[in-house]
């Protein structure tokens, strides 16, 4: 491939979960997300993460939330994930690495990723360990972000450096990724439409 794709579009089905992602990277003039999952927390930070990341998003879930909600927000993370890396296509001329630090009242979370194609998850969000947002378990959030960082072949940081509110912590982790993830998939001309990397490949 020599030509980015800057969009895509994923579905899985299983025994479990069906979910379908279309995904259009930053810059390509996105409508408003179009958010339907049977999970509202998740939905509010998928529309979040859509909206602040200046990215088309539209996801259509359904899953066993009967039994509970891993299923669904693992698989939604693994899914968006998989439309990133294809949207992302051979990686020429983008940004690559991408930080944004996001406050929220009492709470700041620190946000870096490098979309080098090598994936790692590296998560510090104690104040939200064990915690509930309603009928949402905070111990989601990380299926989320492990299924998004090995699936889109990102290297991803995720620090709480002040605060505690579960609520206030999860959306701003969110909001700092699309923030983080609109810097990096940005193209830069600098790079003249060739691979940020001394390897020659991503």
């Amino acid at each position: 491939m020599t030509a980015q794709v800057r969009r895509a579009e994923v579905e899985r089905s299983t025994q479990e979960t069906q979910i379908r992602v279309a995904l259009a990277l930053p810059g390509d003039a996105p409508a408003p997300p179009k958010i339907s999952t049977p999970v509202p927390f998740l939905s509010h930070m998928l529309d979040a993460l859509g909206r602040h990341g200046a990215m088309g998003l539209e996801v259509e879930a359904t899953g066993d939330v009967e039994i509970d909600d891993h299923h669904t927000v693992e698989d939604v993370g693994l899914v968006l994930g998989q439309a990133l890396d294809r949207a992302l296509g051979d990686r020429r001329g983008i940004v690559r690495y991408g930080h944004f630090s996001l406050a929220m009242d009492e709470t700041l979370v620190d946000v870096a990723l490098d979309l080098g194609g090598r994936p790692y998850l590296v998560y510090e969000l104690p104040a939200i360990s064990g915690k509930w947002i309603g009928r949402f378990d905070c111990e989601l959030v990380r299926e989320f972000y492990q299924a998004l960082a090995v699936q889109a072949r990102m290297n991803l940081h995720v620090h709480l450096r002040a605060g505690g509110n579960a609520h206030h912590v999860v959306e701003a982790s969110f909001k700092g990724l699309a923030r983080a993830l609109r810097m990096a998939c940005a193209l830069d001309p600098a790079f003249a439409g060739s691979v940020p990397s001394t390897k020659g490949s991503l």
